[in-house]
């Protein structure tokens, strides 16, 4: 009798074991998928800040690659300055037409090479004065321009690609005093 009444037990807690396995491994598969879901989440989190430091840093070494020119150029531009003062100069004096064709022909192939370089001149003469491009030295009425016109270039401003190198030194035209009389 004994081995009947084992049976029946046995097979409750076999029945009861079974249930216990049964029920652990959904909670332990749940805790498991969370896991999962949490470092599949951070492992692409990882890659999309890897992915935006790469672009960033990209941007940045195209930025440097771009401009770097630019120490260059503004070493440049006083010598075409004052080259283009020079060729002034020889055209008040006598007997120097080929030192001003020299120095023409060097202001050419310095524009030339700043031109290369990706390196223009700011258009100035007869356009509205703009802070971010133009430097004024000079206000002066000028009968029939309309205030805040650029009337004369002192020194011309370049630009490298979007960014000022140097900004023209310009002579604006002001608003005329209305005592003519």
């Amino acid at each position: 009798m004994m081995a009947a009444g084992n049976g029946p037990d046995r097979d409750d807690e076999a029945a009861g074991g079974g249930e216990r396995a049964a029920a652990a491994p959904p909670v332990e598969r749940s805790a498991l998928e969370q896991r999962v879901r949490d470092a599949e989440e951070r492992a692409l989190r990882a890659q999309a800040e890897l992915e935006n430091f790469r672009k960033r840093s990209q941007r940045e070494f195209d930025d440097a690659r771009r401009y770097r020119e630019i120490d260059v150029l503004r070493d440049l531009l006083p010598v075409l300055d004052n080259v283009r003062r020079a060729i002034e100069a020889s055209g008040k004096t006598a007997d120097v037409e080929t030192l001003r064709s020299g120095f023409e022909m060097t202001a050419q192939q310095i524009e030339k090479l700043l031109d290369a370089h990706g390196c223009k001149r700011i258009e100035t003469e007869g356009k509205p004065f703009d802070p971010n491009v133009h430097d004024a030295i000079l206000q002066r009425p000028v009968p029939g321009v309309e205030a805040g016109t650029v009337v004369g270039v002192a020194s011309h401003g370049y630009r490298l690609h979007e960014r000022v190198v140097r900004p023209a030194q310009v002579i604006v035209a002001q608003q005329s005093t209305g005592s003519g009389t």
